[in-house]
C-alpha cells in the first residue's frame, strides 16, 4: 500500500500547481487524474480558446488591412483554414500539457491515472488500488451547468446544443450561433465566432450582460459588442428546445430563435462525485472552505472551481499553493478582494478590486478617474483605440481600490494594478512611476494623474 503526505484529486491549474509546490516543500505527493493532465483550463478552456481567439484576431486584422495601409485587391481569396486553426490549437495544448507532465516528473510527484474515490479522509481507492494519505486536497473542478429544460437532452444528443467544451471541437464554423448566457465565457465565444464570420446572437435572461463588471465598463463593452455585429436579446426566458431552435418569451411574448449551433453558457456546478463518504459541507456554490482552504473535515482541503469562490484558473493556482503551505505548517490566506478577472474579447477587459458601485456601498469616499484609449499614442499606432481605463481610489489617502480596463492588452496591464493594490499603493505611487513611452501602460499613469489633479494628455 502506497502512503503519502499529500494526495491531490484533479490535475487542473489548482491541482498540478499544488502538487509541484508540495513536492518542492518536501512532501511525498500523489496527483490523481481521471482525464488529461492540465484539467479543463489547459485542455478544454483557457488555452484552446485563447489560441483560437488569436487566429480569429489575425483574420480580422487581415480583413481590415486597408486601415494599416495594406491593400488586398481581392479579399475573397482570403479564407479560413479551420482544420489548421484546430491543429494549431491542439499543438499548443499538447506542448503545454507535455510541459506540465515533465514538471511533475522532475519534481518527484507520483501521477496516477484513474478516478479517485474516497474511502475516508485518509484513504483513497484508484483503479482498485488503496492509497493512504495524511492530507487530502480536492481539486476536481466544475462542469457546465445544464438546465433542466424541455428538449435540451435530445438537442444535445443531436449535437445542436453544445457546452464550452464541444464548441471548441466543431468540424466546421457555424453560419449562425446562439449563445445562451451573456457572461464572460459567452462573450468570449461570441467574439471568437463573430470574428470568423458567424452570425451570433446572445440570449440574456436579465436586462444586461456582464453584470458583475463596473457599470461604465459594462456599458462600453455592450456598445462595442453590438457595434461588432453581435445581436443581444435581453429579458429572454428559455422555455424549451426543439432541435436547433430555442423557444422562450420576452415579457410574456413568445419568441423562437434558430441557428446551426446553440451554446449553453449558464454557469458551472462543482464536481463532487466520489466524495460522498467524507460528509463535506457543500452549499449552492461548492465545497465550503475556511480562510486556509480547509473544509469542515480536518486535513481535507478544497481548491479551485470545486469550492465555488472564484472560477478562475489563476485563483485555483494561488489556492493550491496556499493550501499546501498551510498543510506544511505555514500561515497563508487568499485575499479575494484583489483577484483580477479577464475577458479575452476584442478589445480585452481586465479588472481588479472594487467597482465604483461596490466602493460606495462599502462606505468609501472615493475619487474616480478615467482616461480614454484613443488619447494613447501606442493604441493609435496599433489601430486599437476603443476603450478606457477607470481607477477607483480612496479620497483621503488615494489608495487604489479598483482598476477597470478595456483595451487591446488589458489582460496583461491589469497585473500592474494587482501589484499596486497588493502593496497598498496609491494613485500618487502610480502617477510617480515612470511608464515607458509609447506603451498602452501609460494610460495607468494618466488615469492616476487624473485622480490627483488632471491627466496630461487630455484636457478637462
Amino acid at each position: 500500500m502506497r502512503e503519502y503526505d499529500i494526495a491531490i484529486l484533479g490535475s487542473g491549474p489548482g491541482g498540478y500547481v499544488a502538487a509541484i509546490k508540495a513536492a518542492q516543500m518536501g512532501a511525498k505527493t500523489v496527483l490523481i487524474e481521471k482525464g488529461d493532465i492540465g484539467g479543463i483550463c489547459l485542455n478544454d478552456g483557457c488555452i484552446p480558446t485563447k489560441t483560437l481567439l488569436k487566429s480569429a484576431k489575425v483574420y480580422e486584422d487581415i480583413m481590415n488591412s486597408e486601415k494599416f495601409g495594406i491593400d488586398i485587391k481581392d479579399k475573397s481569396i482570403v479564407s479560413i483554414n479551420w482544420n489548421e486553426m484546430q491543429n494549431r490549437k491542439n499543438q499548443v495544448v499538447k506542448k503545454l500539457t507535455g510541459g506540465v507532465k515533465i514538471l511533475l516528473e522532475k519534481n518527484g510527484v507520483d501521477v496516477v491515472k484513474g478516478f479517485g474515490e474516497i474511502v475516508d479522509k485518509n484513504t483513497l481507492k484508484v483503479n482498485k488500488e488503496i492509497m493512504k494519505t495524511k492530507n487530502l486536497i480536492i481539486a476536481t473542478g466544475a462542469s457546465p451547468r445544464i438546465p433542466n429544460i424541455e428538449g435540451i437532452k435530445e438537442a444535445m444528443e443531436s449535437d445542436y446544443v453544445l457546452t464550452s467544451k464541444e464548441i471548441l471541437e466543431l468540424k466546421e464554423i457555424p453560419r449562425e450561433l446562439i449563445i445562451i448566457g451573456g457572461g464572460v465565457i459567452g462573450t468570449e465565444f461570441a467574439a471568437l465566432y463573430n470574428s470568423l464570420g458567424t452570425k451570433v446572437t446572445i440570449l440574456q435572461r436579465s436586462n444586461t450582460i456582464l453584470r458583475k463588471l463596473d457599470k461604465d465598463i459594462r456599458k462600453e463593452m455592450t456598445r462595442i459588442i453590438k457595434k461588432s455585429g453581435i445581436n443581444i436579446v435581453y429579458d429572454f426566458s428559455v422555455e424549451r428546445f426543439d432541435k436547433n431552435k430555442v423557444i422562450g418569451s420576452i415579457n410574456g411574448e413568445r419568441k423562437a430563435f434558430e441557428a446551426d449551433k446553440i451554446l449553453i453558457s449558464m454557469g458551472n456546478i462543482p464536481n463532487t462525485k466520489g466524495l460522498e463518504k467524507l460528509g463535506l459541507d457543500i452549499n449552492s456554490k461548492g465545497i465550503v472552505t475556511n480562510d486556509k482552504l480547509e473544509t469542515n473535515i480536518r486535513g481535507v482541503y478544497a481548491i479551485g472551481d470545486v469550492n465555488g469562490r472564484y472560477m478562475l484558473a489563476h485563483v485555483a493556482s494561488a489556492e493550491g499553493i496556499a493550501a499546501v503551505e498551510n498543510i506544511m505548517g505555514e500561515e497563508e490566506k487568499i485575499n479575494y478582494d484583489k483577484v483580477p478577472s479577464c475577458i479575452y474579447s476584442f478589445p480585452e477587459v481586465g479588472t481588479v478590486g472594487l467597482t465604483e458601485e461596490e466602493a460606495k456601498e462599502k462606505g468609501h469616499e472615493i475619487i474616480v478617474s478615467s482616461f480614454p484609449i484613443k488619447a494613447n499614442g501606442k493604441a493609435l499606432a496599433e489601430g486599437e483605440s476603443s476603450g478606457f481605463i477607470k481607477i477607483v481610489a480612496d479620497k483621503q489617502y488615494g489608495e487604489v481600490l479598483g482598476v477597470h480596463i478595456i483595451a487591446s492588452h488589458a489582460t496583461d496591464m491589469i497585473a500592474e494594478a494587482v501589484t499596486t493594490m497588493e502593496l497598498e499603493g496609491t494613485v500618487h505611487d502610480l502617477a510617480k512611476a515612470i511608464h515607458p513611452h509609447p506603451t498602452l501602460s501609460e494610460i495607468v499613469m494618466e488615469a492616476a494623474h487624473g485622480a490627483i489633479d488632471r491627466p496630461i494628455h487630455i484636457y478637462k
